[in-house]
């Protein structure tokens, strides 16, 4: 070949292999989720805060889930939501009841609903456990279909929603904690979650309520699983293993402000935001 042709031909060999030699272009990482405009929580006492601290009733104002409490140390989903866009500010609604039971979340879910939100939390179960005797507690069938039948409730109505559902407290750990506490003892003795918590239960009694709530666990899981935009908490709250300052001694059964703060931070972090703040 000529050496002129030669010297032509050389600009385009190097310009040929400079283009294969270029890595192939990664795609942008995916968009995050917005956060919502507008946020409920549904389920039982846990998420009202009852006896978080200041009385023996609800006070909602320390929700882990809605609550804005101002000083009082717990960073709520509303709060956060808030901190990542402002325009979620007054529109968080606690449609949880105290007392609540799984059969009780499709009444909630048709106030969501109709609230028109965009974001909804749900903790549900432990009042389906704690019945007078473990022989009382809430079947796996019926919990079961009362958890289905809200989540299709919420997909149909709040399609773009997003679902967030955390697992029940470990009730085990709970008396594990306390069985040693004189005051926590009398309380209990009132009648609180006597399934797990009566003082003449034997360990077989209560391995059936430890029984029952990892199959009311697996449950909710794979209810939420049927919903891409439904997120578990893959046990978060249930592994969590807290301690006597977070449980409410007004009570010895509920969070306290501390326990509100980590079931929050716990919570969160499972969320569809957890990962941006």
């Amino acid at each position: 070949m000529p050496k002129v042709a030669r010297l032509l031909l050389l600009p385009f060999v190097l310009l040929a292999a400079f283009t294969v030699a270029q890595p192939t272009p990664t795609a942008p990482p995916p968009t995050s989720t917005p956060p919502p405009t507008s946020m409920a929580a549904l389920g039982d006492s846990i998420t009202q805060a009852l006896a978080v601290c200041c009385s023996n009733g609800d006070n909602s104002l320390h929700s882990w889930s809605t609550g804005h409490g101002p000083g009082d140390g717990v960073s709520s989903h509303y709060e956060r939501l808030t901190a990542l866009d402002s325009a979620v500010a007054g529109r968080n609604h606690n449609n949880a009841t105290s007392g609540s039971r799984a059969r009780h979340l499709p009444d909630q879910v048709e106030l969501a609903v109709e609230q028109n939100v965009e974001y909804v939390t749900i903790l549900i179960g432990a009042n389906d456990l704690c019945a007078s005797s473990a022989a009382t507690m809430t079947s796996e069938t019926e919990f079961a279909s009362h958890i289905k039948t809200a989540l299709a409730a919420l997909h149909r109505g709040l399609p773009s929603a997003r679902i967030f559902v955390g697992s029940i407290p470990n009730l085990y750990q709970l008396w594990k904690t306390l069985e040693s506490n004189a005051e926590a003892r009398e309380a209990w003795s009132g009648g609180t979650c006597q399934s797990m918590l009566a003082a003449d239960n034997t360990e077989e009694q209560r391995q059936s309520v430890i029984k029952r709530e990892l199959a009311f666990n697996q449950i909710l899981a794979r209810a939420c699983s049927q919903y891409k935009n439904c997120r578990w908490d893959n046990n978060a709250v249930y592994d969590f293993k807290f301690s006597a300052s977070d449980v409410s001694v007004l009570d010895y059964f509920h969070p306290s402000l501390e326990g509100q703060a980590r079931l929050a931070e716990l919570t969160w972090r499972a969320s569809w935001w957890g990962n941006q703040q």
